[in-house]
């Protein structure tokens, strides 16, 4: 195959090479954190306000769809176990520098804009915890720009803390959710709250309980996203061609079933209607089920698990613009690791700079919530594609394969839910617009810069792109 390669007086110095510390705990771990969060403590009373009763069903939908795509990505992350995940994926099926820009570009939005709504739900915790009185304004954005730069200085440290710091984050969160889990089980042993409505649909008009429960996986989709960010920490693996499949499928096991028993325990104790108002749905179920147990405990417990997926979700995007950046989708300065910490700590400071923006001008949380969905459901779609694409591109080594009718459902199933029709905010679909349009202008920056330092993009059907071969 053609090499196409940089000229040798134009060829990067050597870069040190990111650290191997995640073994199979701690990947599931990472896994499991980053998917549990802001989604299911925020978003809970907001699909029971689309559905009713049956708040569980959009989830256990949304569950399935991540599923199917999960398998897609298994297949890929062991075919090609590099940093840049989706980026990579569609760089080498479609060869169009391009798209493979863009996607790298949404991809690490949707990190960003997880993470920034994460901060402010942070800020709004911390107020409530403390007793601040803080619901919006000046106030939570500082905090959340506070949280964010102090996530930046984990993430600088090195990806060994930050996993470790996820270790006891997930725990936390994990606590948090066996508390509602716990609650709705005494409670229904106790002959308290009321189970029937687990099977009561909210209907609209003609529209019958289809097309709720169709809005509703649009938010509920939120939750389940995550599993994909595992896929740029693959050079940071121990043997992740071994041990992925196992681990991302347990992964989404675990949380799907955590997701599931929290939705009927919270609609059991709380109506659909009182689910549904303000932005604190768990509060409530703990309110109703346990009226003794100290509310503060649960309003620090929130804090931290949405603390910890702004951790893996600004992990995942400075790795993604790493990884990008070594490939010559971005600028090479991107790309650069410190020599003593091996963390890629330019890009680092480039994805916080961009959080710390959203998090001042825009700030909505169901509106970033929402876009992050949107924009990885696009993602989805086209990652699921170039698995069948890739199918021709045969690789040395043993990988995982997955049956030829997921990637084809979850082409369609990715593609269905992210259209307008789903009843999908338009104002979520504006905010893509934007980011994407600043993807664009900085995908002419980096073009400009390419040419004027002679840098020549790779050929993506090479077996290893820009000449290089995976980093140890």
């Amino acid at each position: 195959m053609s090499d196409t390669t940089l000229p040798a007086s134009a060829a990067p110095a050597a870069e040190p090479s990111l650290h191997r510390v995640m073994g199979p705990w701690l990947l599931l771990l990472f896994i499991v954190g980053d998917i549990l969060g802001t989604g299911i403590y925020a978003l809970t009373g907001q699909v029971a306000k689309q559905v009713g009763g049956v708040v569980w069903l959009p989830f256990l939908v949304a569950f399935i769809v991540a599923m199917v795509t999960a398998f897609s990505y298994l297949e890929l992350v062991t075919k090609y176990p590099k940093a840049a995940g989706a980026a990579l994926y569609t760089h080498k099926a479609f060869g169009i520098h391009f798209i493979t820009f863009i996607v790298a570009f949404a991809v690490m939005c949707s990190g960003i804009t997880s993470a920034s709504t994460a901060s402010r739900a942070f800020a709004a915790n911390m107020s409530n915890a403390f007793g601040l009185g803080l619901s919006s304004g000046v106030g939570i954005t500082l905090i959340g720009l506070g949280f964010m730069a102090l996530v930046a200085a984990v993430n600088l440290r090195g990806v060994g803390e930050s996993v470790k710091a996820n270790v006891v984050l997930t725990c936390v969160e994990l606590t948090g959710l066996l508390i509602i889990i716990t609650i709705g089980l005494m409670a229904i042993m106790a002959g308290q709250g009321d189970v029937s409505r687990v099977l009561e649909f909210k209907t609209t008009g003609d529209s019958g309980a289809f097309w709720p429960v169709v809005a509703a996986t649009t938010l509920a989709f939120f939750a389940m996203v995550g599993f994909e960010d595992s896929v740029n920490m693959a050079e940071e693996c121990k043997e992740p061609t071994r041990i992925f499949p196992k681990v991302l499928l347990t992964g989404l096991v675990i949380t799907g079933v955590i997701y599931v028993l929290v939705s009927i325990s919270a609609i059991t104790l709380v109506s659909p209607e009182q689910l549904g108002e303000g932005e604190t749905p768990l509060l409530k179920v703990v309110q109703a089920g346990a009226p003794n147990f100290p509310l503060w405990i649960f309003g620090f417990i929130t804090m931290f698990a949405v603390a910890n997926s702004a951790l893996i979700n600004m992990l995942m995007a400075s790795r993604l613009v790493y990884g990008m950046s070594r490939e010559h989708v971005l600028p090479p300065l991107l790309g650069k690791v410190h020599a003593t910490r091996r963390t890629p700590y330019i890009a680092i400071g480039f994805t916080t700079l961009l959080a710390f923006a959203l998090i001042t001008f825009v700030g909505e949380v169901p509106a970033l919530g929402g876009t992050t969905a949107l924009l990885l459901l696009c993602v989805f779609t086209i990652v699921n594609v170039a698995v069948l694409i890739l199918r021709k591109d045969t690789v040395e080594h043993d990988h995982f394969r997955t049956p030829t009718v997921l990637p084809v459902l979850g082409a369609l199933a990715c593609a269905f839910f992210a259209g307008p029709w789903t009843g999908r905010d338009p104002v979520q679909y504006q905010i893509a617009g934007v980011l994407i349009g600043i993807g664009i202008a900085l995908w002419i920056v980096t073009v400009m810069v390419n040419r004027a330092s002679g840098v020549r993009l790779s050929d993506p059907s090479a077996d290893t792109i820009g000449g290089r071969g995976p980093l140890n």
